[in-house]
């Protein structure tokens, strides 16, 4: 699975790039929950949080079985 959200987050990482900011993967766990390092412009954003559960989580779920959330670091 870990590979499989490696993968996922390069799909998800020009957008972030796009506007400055980055993701990092840092771990998943047995339930499902992946934690990343959101970094550059989207560290300390107000939207990040926004990002984090409408973009890079909605994309995970969907993209990758057996992610249940994402969460940041």
């Amino acid at each position: 699975m870990e590979e499989q959200i490696k993968e996922a987050i390069e799909d998800i990482r020009p957008s972030l790039q796009a506007d400055g900011g980055d993701i990092e993967f840092v771990s998943v766990d047995d339930t499902g929950k992946v934690l990343v390092r959101l970094t550059g412009a989207c560290d300390g954003c107000p939207m990040a949080i926004m990002t984090l559960k409408q973009g890079v989580e909605a994309y995970l779920t969907k993209k990758v079985p057996g992610v249940t959330t994402v969460d940041q670091e």
